[in-house]
């Protein structure tokens, strides 16, 4: 509806007398008060009676509504003829050829149009036919045969419409450039209530993938043919066209690329497609900072140099600062066949930790190398592994502890997620195994294997479940050497919320080096783990919701060790840059009641 504004001034416009001023505002005022009368006389309400079909009674008012006509004009015969056409119009798409309406205009200045469809145009007879190579095509002839209506059903144009477009863009997607509708023709014949279809597609030569055009800098030649979906000569298909592209924009090289098929250059039927790309900087950096109960305020460093050489390899390294842990962590990737989901990775990194409820100290040097894999359209990966990790800890203890060992190991990830940062549905599952022997490296003989899972669910957009649950079991001939990044501990943020981070494990009484106390019930690390989770939250506002949970597990040395469990309510803020979720925890062990607020930044998946 159209809105004017009127201000009152203080003081006149120049060169207008103050009376003058006030006859100008009262003309402007009527035409406003005019232009909304007249704006709001034109919204006329129809009420269609004698059609059952939802489309064909949107239709009808979708045309009606375009009437410029008000209300009062509606009891004229002129104006009742004109709507009487229009509905007319409006209903013969869907073979009503012979309807009648009446309109009425009631006391509450309804418009009621009452229509009578009568008997519908039937479909007498459907020729179709394939001229050129897509005849001898059998996808494409099935879905040219494919055409819905057939001898004998009520004629429908927006069917009839909607295949020939469909019919063109099949043909277009599928390397048909040449593509054309000979003939098409819709015969009406009224008295006999009867329509007749033709339909006669020239398909032309079907197109092949010709030769890879590169503009621009070529270094990364080597990469995108080994990304390349197709071969040079195969039948054009714009589905792998679009696998090729979201392939090459997730290897993670460039900062802009596209390919695209050049048909004004094809030699013969061979269509050469044409890559447009710029390349990433040779080195970026990034600089993170957050906080967490678990670490507190934290920061990383990132830096990563995406062209190593025109192989394809790669380089990158992070420095994470928190107070009780500080580490420094190198990768060197060796893409394979699937760049993105196959390659070799060697890594290398230093840690420091000391978490002060647990009263250990431990520094740790791991060297690995990793073999991921992963099938095309496949949430599976694969990880084969083998680790050399030194490490270096102390449990209050006079003298400190170090462990070397060399661990071959396997891990299989399935994720599945609809959005990357607000997560409504996804899916995680994790198992992981590493073994180590004694006559072949390592220090101790040792077996460790966990496996966790999450279920995130939403519905009608409000309703939120997640579940969690992990398990876990280390099986050795001497625990005592076993390295403490290697323990089982629970609580914390991603565990058993309620507890400080680590907090739940086996404890024992152990020696301060620097003071000489005795620090009681220090956590050390456990030979199990078992923990679970469920969270429901409920959606308040568009980017916030309301949550409450329970969680229960332990890390232990005994299997009949009493479950901790605990229970808390918070809120999630659905920000841009991710959900903020923040709890309020009451943890029960069996020996303590502990409440704690936990704050976390980023999606579970």
């Amino acid at each position: 509806m159209p809105l004017c504004f009127l201000s009152s001034l203080k003081t006149p416009l120049t060169g207008i007398k103050p009376r003058r001023y006030q006859g100008y505002a009262l003309r402007f005022l009527s035409l406003c008060l005019l232009v909304i009368f007249i704006a709001s006389a034109h919204a006329v309400t129809y009420k269609i009676n004698g059609v059952k079909q939802d489309k064909l009674k949107d239709n009808i008012r979708l045309h009606l509504n375009n009437l410029d006509v008000e209300t009062e004009l509606l009891n004229d015969p002129f104006w009742q003829d004109e709507v009487i056409a229009t509905v007319a119009t409006a209903v013969q798409p869907f073979g009503y050829y012979n309807s009648n309406a009446t309109v009425e205009v009631t006391k509450d200045d309804e418009v009621v149009v009452t229509v009578s469809l009568s008997d519908p145009l039937l479909v007498s007879k459907v020729t179709r036919e394939i001229i050129g190579v897509g005849r001898e095509d059998s996808d494409f002839r099935s879905r040219f045969n494919a055409f819905s209506l057939k001898e004998g059903d009520v004629l429908n144009q927006p069917v009839y419409e909607s295949f020939k477009s469909s019919m063109f863009n099949y043909a277009l997607s599928h390397g048909y450039f040449d593509f054309y509708w000979q003939a098409t023709r819709l015969d009406l014949v009224r008295e006999e209530k009867e329509a007749n279809i033709l339909l006669i597609a020239q398909s032309g030569s079907r197109y092949n993938f010709g030769k890879l055009k590169f503009i621009g800098e070529d270094k990364a030649k080597a990469i995108i043919k080994r990304l390349t979906p197709f071969e040079e000569g195969e039948p054009y298909s714009s589905a792998k066209l679009s696998d090729f592209n979201r392939s090459l924009n997730q290897s993670g090289y460039f900062n802009r690329v596209i390919a695209r098929p050049v048909v004004s250059d094809a030699e013969g039927l061979n269509v050469p497609i044409e890559i447009s790309l710029a390349h990433r900087p040779r080195d970026a950096f990034d600089v993170s900072i957050g906080a967490a109960t678990d670490t507190g305020p934290r920061v990383t460093l990132g830096w990563e140099r995406p062209w190593v050489n025109d192989r394809g390899h790669s380089i990158s390294s992070d420095i994470f600062i928190s107070q009780p842990e500080q580490s420094v962590t190198a990768d060197y990737r060796i893409p394979m066949q699937n760049i993105t989901k196959d390659y070799i990775s060697f890594e290398a990194g230093y840690q420091f930790i000391e978490y002060s409820n647990t009263s250990i100290e431990s520094e740790t040097l791991s060297l690995a190398a990793h073999r991921y894999f992963q099938e095309d359209h496949s949430p599976w990966q694969h990880d084969g592994s083998i680790t050399y990790l030194r490490e270096t800890y102390d449990q209050g203890e006079t003298d400190n502890t170090t462990t070397s060992l060399i661990l071959p190991g396997y891990s299989i990830t399935y994720i599945t997620k609809d959005n990357d940062l607000n997560i409504n549905n996804g899916n995680y599952f994790q198992f992981l195994t590493q073994v180590g022997r004694d006559n072949l490296g390592s220090d101790i003989n040792i077996v460790k294997s966990v496996m966790e899972g999450m279920v995130i669910r939403t519905f009608s957009d409000v309703h939120r479940f997640s579940i969690r649950g992990e398990l876990g079991a280390i099986k050795t001939n001497d625990f005592s050497q076993v390295p403490t990044s290697l323990r089982f501990y629970a609580g914390g943020d991603q565990s058993i919320r309620g507890f400080d981070y680590r907090e739940i494990s086996p404890t024992e009484d152990v020696i301060n080096p620097e003071t000489g106390d005795t620090v009681t019930d220090a956590a050390i690390g456990g030979k199990y783990l078992a923990t679970a989770s469920v969270e429901y939250a409920y959606r308040i506002a568009q980017n916030w919701r309301i949550a409450a949970f329970t969680d229960a597990g332990t890390a232990t040395n005994d299997l009949d060790t009493t479950l901790t469990y605990s229970v808390g309510s918070g809120f999630h803020w659905l920000s841009p840059i991710g959900p903020v979720r923040v709890y309020v925890a009451r943890g029960f062990a069996p020996d303590e009641k502990t409440w704690q607020v936990h704050l976390m930044l980023g999606p579970e998946l």
